[in-house]
């Protein structure tokens, strides 16, 4: 009988409160890729660049659909595997990537097959979420917390990064490797370790960080920087340095952006009413769309549908009764957290040009077949919640 009427119950144990938002954020992805490619004929009719996007979600809500009915140990053991098609991907885009997309933009980060790209490190993400979980999950099952066994675990979790930082510098794609570090900082805060190693490595973060920052702006940290860095990210680290005064082509978008946003000032221009030309607004650029349309209102509004989101998944990563879950929702968050601040920040000049899109918004089917991996794998633990509850064997 109880059995029976859990069964009933499958409508509350659906995470209406993170479904809800991604919606929301959908239709301001149709709206704004509307607008942009009404306005920019670089990628196509309007309505034929607003129906691939609509296709897309459809076989990403088929895909969440798929994912949430695995519960925490089908995944658990599928992690290695996931992982493991991952780093082949990695490794065969850089032989059979696009040639044209790579003369762009200087990254051999796509496989095109006909009118479809692909770029495989955004499914990667998911993919290293759920094994560095594993890693974690595995090691706190069998080592108690001390210095030593700390350092092991951040050992063998720098262990899982390499092959993946490795490979997408080879691309090279700067950007995304920074999600990947977001990513594992993020899990690593939550897996135990003593705050006597988070805190000075958190110094020397931040010592490494605003070193790094005063070298943009002096010509001679410009030069050392040239050392480490592609032209093409040096010209965006000088560009988000002097966006007015640079002549590349970033700072020409920098500039575009900000002169787009600015110009919708409080409630926007309005549908359609896009006077400023930004390049790639459809996907890097999108909140320029956001803004120049919207204004101030609607750009906060945007920032407060993914709040709501990040409220909601980090209610269910608090309620879930499973430790590889917590871990793997911790990534997710972290995940749409960098995404959504380096998108946007990138756009008003808060932070450097890396090509980051903004999350359930831009266009592109690959980035948001990621993050809707994600969103799977959130729903799931929302769905098998009362399965771990009182049984600690779900608690691998």
């Amino acid at each position: 009988m109880a059995k029976v009427q859990e069964e009933n119950n499958w409508y509350d144990r659906i995470a209406w409160g993170v479904i809800i938002p991604v919606v929301l954020l959908s239709f301001v992805s149709f709206y704004s890729i509307y607008n942009a490619s009404s306005n920019d004929s670089t990628y196509g009719t309007p309505v034929r660049t607003v129906v691939m996007q609509i296709v897309w979600y459809v076989i990403c809500w088929t895909m969440v659909a798929f994912i949430m009915h695995f519960d925490a140990e089908q995944i658990f053991k599928l992690a290695p595997y996931l992982y493991g098609a991952g780093l082949v991907l990695l490794v065969l885009v850089l032989f059979l990537y696009d040639r044209s997309t790579a003369a762009l933009s200087g990254a051999k980060s796509w496989f095109v097959v006909g009118p479809i790209s692909f770029q495989p490190s955004e499914v990667m993400k998911p993919a290293y979420i759920l094994q560095l979980a594993r890693v974690v999950r595995e090691h706190n099952q069998r080592y108690a917390h001390n210095l030593k066994n700390d350092w092991l675990l951040i050992g063998k979790v720098i262990a899982w990064f390499l092959p993946v930082g490795i490979l997408l510098m080879l691309q090279p794609d700067f950007g995304t490797c920074l999600v990947f570090v977001a990513i594992t900082a993020g899990i690593l805060l939550v897996s135990g370790i003593s705050w006597a190693i988070i805190v000075p490595v958190f110094v020397l973060m931040a010592v490494v960080g605003i070193t790094a920052i005063l070298l943009v702006f002096t010509k001679e940290g410009q030069t050392i920087l040239s050392h480490y860095f592609k032209t093409y990210q040096l010209e965006r680290i000088k560009s988000w340095s002097d966006p007015s005064g640079a002549t590349s082509d970033s700072a020409y978008q920098l500039w575009q952006s900000m002169k787009a946003i600015g110009s919708g000032q409080v409630f926007g221009n309005g549908w359609n009413n896009i006077k400023v030309y930004v390049p790639v607004r459809n996907s890097d650029m999108i909140f320029s769309v956001i803004g120049e349309t919207f204004g101030f209102v609607g750009g906060v509004s945007l920032i407060g549908i993914y709040l709501i989101l990040i409220i909601q998944m980090v209610k269910i990563t608090f309620d879930t009764k499973n430790a590889f879950y917590s871990y793997v929702s911790t990534g997710i968050i972290m995940m749409i957290l960098f995404h959504v601040f380096e998108n946007i920040g990138m756009s008003i000049d808060l932070l450097p040009l890396t090509g980051v899109p903004l999350p359930f918004v831009s266009q592109g089917g690959s980035a948001l077949l990621g993050n809707m991996i994600g969103v799977g794998l959130i729903l799931s633990m929302k769905w098998h919640n009362k399965d771990y509850m009182f049984s600690t064997a779900g608690d691998f």
